[in-house]
């Protein structure tokens, strides 16, 4: 099923997300061109850990639409000035607000919009907005009218691929506040007439809610349409700093064999798919166009990455992955000993992070086994040596000796390295998200619902298995007690080796702590 991202509502305790939705039904065209609704949701980790919109189950469009019903939305069903309704904050609560939302906030007054390049050092507080089209029109000329912005700075952010569209707008998550709910009941459905749009005709909600990334400067809207803008895109300023052509690992016909730095993207994110390994790697081969994505690995993350230069390479390389044919070899900064040998852990399958794990299990959870190696002794790293790649120690108190592993991972699921690690007392150094659970967890080994939770008669109702992290209750505190992702840490994909009829070993350079 496709989804859309919308915004972020599992935050560290720290944080927390408002929405505002904007509405100007009688705006002359001159001070709000093409806008039914804006939907702004901003927080402070928006990229990372995100809401999903899922389309409810085909039916058509056709039936969906009550033409008397739209004829009775009145502004009256809705509070609202001559510029804007502003909806009461999220049901759910969060301690402190970092980034608050508010279009008159001081930190998007002080910005200035010019150009995307050059790279700035640090990143923007994350501005994700929703629009709705009242008419018609080409999407810099909306995007840059509607929200007040450059016209260059909008071409960046379509290049960059920030901005997506869909037919129509997408239907809200289940625990929005209920005046949210009633709102896009109101108003969605005002350009969801097919005999309208022809372009809605034998679609169903869920083809016409699919989102697709907005390509072209020179794309043009019909009325009724949905965009997202990512205002400020999650930069990668380490893209600058490294010399793409010295980290080629190897290179042939099919493939690039990559050592991956720390704090850049495999393939791009939501908001940039300029900034990526694939994109610069491309640039220092000479290539025009990116390289293909064969397999994934933390932005936070450095080492072995194979990108296709073929599509022919990257479906055979697909399929060495799902015949287990690939092994793969990591190298692991941890704050603790570890035992040698296979260590098992069950991860329940969320969409996004922080990875739950359990000693039991729990049904629906997915096996995590690794086996260690070896485990020796090294020296802490230097705070000079932190500081190169902004790694943080993270409240975990600073010893003379760190440890470091050699593992092979035997299942591949999402930061399963770095959750097994923190579930054994040992996370990795630098690692922002799981460091402060794992604290916590030392401290209260009460605090943590899942690690030692028996599996139960009735496992759908025991509270690890509850669809939404946000109960009110013990999920969310815990969830809350992690933090966010970490732009370095002590972790590399040391060795990268497939069976192809030949065995074909790679191995990644000195690690970042051994420098």
């Amino acid at each position: 099923m496709r989804s859309l991202v919308v915004g972020n509502h599992l935050t560290m305790a720290s944080t927390v997300a408002f929405t505002r939705i904007f509405l100007s039904p009688a705006a002359p065209l001159s001070t709000s061109p093409a806008l039914v609704s804006t939907f702004l949701i901003n927080s402070a980790v928006a990229s990372r850990r995100c809401l999903v919109l899922r389309a409810r189950q085909p039916q058509s469009l056709t039936r969906f639409v009550n033409v008397r019903a739209l004829s009775e939305v009145t502004e009256s069903a809705v509070p609202c000035s001559d510029v804007a309704i502003q909806l009461p904050d999220l049901t759910y609560k969060q301690k402190t607000a970092i980034w608050s939302g508010d279009v008159d906030n001081a930190a998007h007054r002080d910005v200035q919009y010019g150009r995307l390049l050059p790279c700035p050092a640090e990143n923007l507080p994350p501005r994700v907005v929703h629009l709705v089209l009242k008419e018609k029109g080409n999407v810099v000329d909306v995007v840059s009218k509607t929200l007040a912005l450059p016209r260059t700075y909008v071409e960046d952010l379509i290049d960059f691929g920030a901005v997506h569209y869909a037919l129509v707008w997408p239907t809200p998550p289940a625990n929005v506040c209920p005046e949210q709910l009633e709102l896009y009941k109101q108003f969605a459905p005002l350009h969801q007439d097919p005999v309208k749009r022809p372009s809605l005709k034998r679609k169903t909600i869920k083809e016409a809610q699919k989102t697709y990334r907005v390509t072209t400067r020179y794309f043009e809207l019909e009325a009724g349409s949905y965009l997202r803008v990512h205002v400020h895109p999650k930069r990668s300023p380490r893209c600058y700093e490294v010399n793409w052509k010295e980290r080629i690992i190897s290179e042939t016909k099919s493939y690039v064999v990559l050592d991956k730095p720390a704090g850049v993207s495999v393939g791009g994110t939501v908001d940039n798919l300029v900034e990526s390994c694939a994109n610069f790697t491309a640039r220092a081969i000479g290539q025009r166009s990116p390289l293909s994505i064969t397999h994934q690995i933390d932005t936070c993350t450095e080492g072995c990455v194979v990108l296709a230069k073929t599509k022919e390479f990257a479906s055979k390389f697909h399929e060495l992955l799902r015949d287990k044919k690939v092994r793969k070899i990591y190298r692991a900064l941890a704050t603790a000993p570890m035992p040698l040998g296979r260590i098992t852990h069950y991860m329940r399958a969320d969409r996004h992070p922080p990875r739950l794990v359990s000693n039991a299990a729990h049904e629906g959870w997915a096996l995590c086994e690794m086996e260690i190696l070896s485990c020796k002794q090294v020296p802490w790293p230097s705070p000079s040596t932190m500081k190169k790649l902004s790694v943080k120690n993270c409240g975990w108190k600073v010893q003379e000796y760190a440890y470091e592993l050699t593992l092979q991972l035997l299942t591949g699921r999402t930061h399963q390295v770095r959750t097994q690690c923190a579930a054994m007392g040992a996370p990795l150094i630098g690692d922002s998200m799981y460091i402060p659970a794992t604290i916590a967890r030392l401290k209260f080994p009460e605090v943590d619902p899942c690690l030692d939770a028996p599996v139960t008669e009735d496992e759908s109702s025991w509270i690890g298995n509850i669809k939404d992290r946000r109960d009110g209750g013990m999920m969310e505190t815990w969830v809350s007690m992690h933090g966010r992702e970490p732009c370095a840490l002590g972790l590399q994909a040391y060795k990268l080796s497939w069976d192809d009829g030949k065995i074909l070993k790679f191995k990644a350079g000195t690690p970042w702590w051994e420098t």
